[in-house]
């Protein structure tokens, strides 16, 4: 029990003493980490465990909410949690600072088993990056909350005792000497004053921006950036060339080629690696006969071929965005797999990233006609560091969860029931073929427009199969049949259009594609999980009278 006559530091002080300890720890940690270059962050690692542990159901929700900022959100989240677990440990700490120090303790533990656990948080440097974390925010906690000091009240402190200087008529032979008579000290922690309160604060505030600001100056800019500036991809033994037909050049529609700033990315790196291309190997193993391993440099001097080729995430929405097409350029996978003399039974081809992401897929997609590559290029550029630089996998045909592994390692050849990719225990499909999808762009959903002649657009892709037919119904009325694009292949999306006579009112509209196999995408709504999201895609409009 505290002291009757100890004072207390006001709740909201004690708040923002431990939330400033907590925001110093994690700054203490970032800054750590981010000096062994390619090794997460303590928050990194931690959201990397949320999720593994919560990515199945909370993959779509996350899409949904946040689009492409999920993983944004996830370490936003991440940060304000700690920082407010810390005002509530300083709210003990009032009382019993050693509860703050346990939650401090706690803190690291979590931090370093993450670090440990991650595949890039190999050594000591996540015990070290902990450690300090935990330093730094008890002693931001003790130095705004004060430190106890004991004061003897004034105040006689023992009664006479008999000896030397006794009075004349005391004898000290035969005396017992006084009792002696303490007084309990007063332990009065020395709070800092308003003043001294508010600059210490302060200071730490600014030294926690600093901190991050340095972590994330070791980290940005780094080895992968500067390497893929002064990367050169050598020019194509093949290239698909892109029609100029591709385009029907209507305002609003998607165009042909998506430009790689705009290219969606949905993936479970919440750092984005950064590697090495001097050091990183492309390994391929497994039932093969003569495995191997390949450089940057050697897999530049290999014969690449220059394909557009249309890429959609799973969690894509009917007439999402998650989708886009990019002329990739890459190794032929089969090439790769020739070389190294695939073994019968290799019935999976199972893609590692250098984070331990992994995807699989059948061994037979390589070698069936569609597009399959170990990429290097994209859109004419090397690879962006946040696409997988220096090298990722593109297979037509295929989501992306089951075969896009970015920041490429290694390749192995495995049988079919002999692993499941990262998202496939989580309960997703194992094949992940790409449905037979549409989308309408033009007009806008909730646009008014006027009546009159109106182009009604979008796009349409069945990637490895292509698209043969796209019909727009409006209201309940008959499927018109629509105008199509030229493509470069089956294995884009392709540009459609109806012109409509729009009349004054409020109207539906509705898309469906048929693919080259004489398959029509289903009316029926399906979410994402597990497979892939189906339905048409609909808008409703109003057209204004002329």
């Amino acid at each position: 029990m505290a002291h009757p006559d100890r004072p207390s530091i006001s709740p909201v002080r004690a708040a923002l003493a431990g939330g400033l300890g907590a925001a110093a720890a994690l700054a203490t940690g970032e800054l750590v980490t981010a000096l062994g270059h390619d090794r997460p962050s303590l928050v990194a690692a931690v959201a990397n465990r949320f999720v593994d542990r919560f990515a199945a159901p909370l993959k779509d929700l996350a899409i949904r909410l946040f689009g492409t900022n999920d993983k944004v959100a996830l370490v936003v989240g991440i940060v304000v949690v700690s920082v407010l677990v810390g005002a509530g440990m300083g709210l003990l700490a009032r009382r019993r600072f050693g509860l703050a120090v346990a939650g401090f303790v706690g803190f690291g533990v979590i931090g370093a088993w993450s670090f440990t656990a991650d595949a890039r948080g190999k050594g000591a440097l996540g015990y070290l990056a902990a450690l300090a974390a935990v330093v730094a925010g008890v002693a931001v906690t003790r130095g705004l909350l004060g430190r106890p000091t004991a004061v003897v009240p004034a105040g006689p402190m023992a009664a006479p005792i008999a000896g030397p200087m006794a009075g004349p008529t005391e004898h000290a032979e035969g005396l017992r000497a006084a009792p002696v008579v303490t007084a309990e000290p007063i332990v009065r922690p020395g709070v800092p004053n308003r003043r001294t309160f508010l600059v210490r604060a302060s200071a730490i505030g600014a030294g926690v921006l600093v901190a991050t600001a340095a972590s994330r100056g070791l980290r940005g800019g780094g080895t992968a950036a500067a390497a893929r500036r002064r990367t050169v991809i050598p020019k194509p033994a093949s290239a698909r060339i892109v029609p100029a037909t591709a385009e029907l050049g209507l305002p609003g529609l998607s165009p042909y080629i998506t430009p790689t700033a705009d290219f969606y990315r949905i993936d479970t790196a919440i750092l984005t690696p950064d590697v090495d291309p001097e050091a990183w190997t492309l390994t391929i193993s497994g039932l093969v006969d003569r495995p191997y391993s390949i450089t940057y440099a050697e897999l530049l001097e290999l014969a690449t071929v220059s394909e557009p080729v249309t890429l959609q995430c799973v969690s894509n929405e009917v007439g999402g965005d998650l989708v886009g097409t990019a002329v990739w350029q890459g190794v032929p996978l089969a090439d790769l797999l020739d070389r190294a003399g695939v073994q019968p039974g290799a019935g999976q081809i199972v893609g590692r990233s250098v984070d331990g992401w992994t995807a699989g897929f059948p061994t037979e997609h390589a070698t069936d006609g569609r597009v399959a590559m170990v990429a290097v290029a994209m859109n004419g550029e090397p690879l962006p560091v946040r696409h997988g630089f220096p090298a990722r996998l593109v297979v037509a045909g295929l989501y992306g969860y089951v075969s896009a592994t970015k920041w490429l390692s290694s390749i192995e050849l495995t049988t079919w029931d002999g692993f499941d990719g990262y998202w496939i225990p989580r309960g997703w499909g194992k094949e992940g073929p790409i449905k037979t999808s549409s989308r309408i762009d033009v007009p806008r959903s909730g646009a008014s427009i006027p009546a009159g002649r109106q182009p009604i657009a979008g796009v349409a892709w069945a990637p490895g199969r292509g698209i043969d037919r796209v019909e727009v119904q409006i209201g309940d009325g008959e499927w018109q049949e629509c105008r199509l694009a030229e493509t470069a292949s089956e294995h884009t999306w392709v540009q459609w259009v109806l012109e409509w006579d729009a009349p004054a009112g409020s109207h539906r509209i509705r898309v469906r594609a048929t693919d080259s196999n004489g398959e029509t995408q289903t009316e029926e709504r399906a979410a994402p999980a597990p497979d892939g999201a189906t339905g048409w895609h609909q808008r409703t409009v109003k057209v204004l009278p002329a």
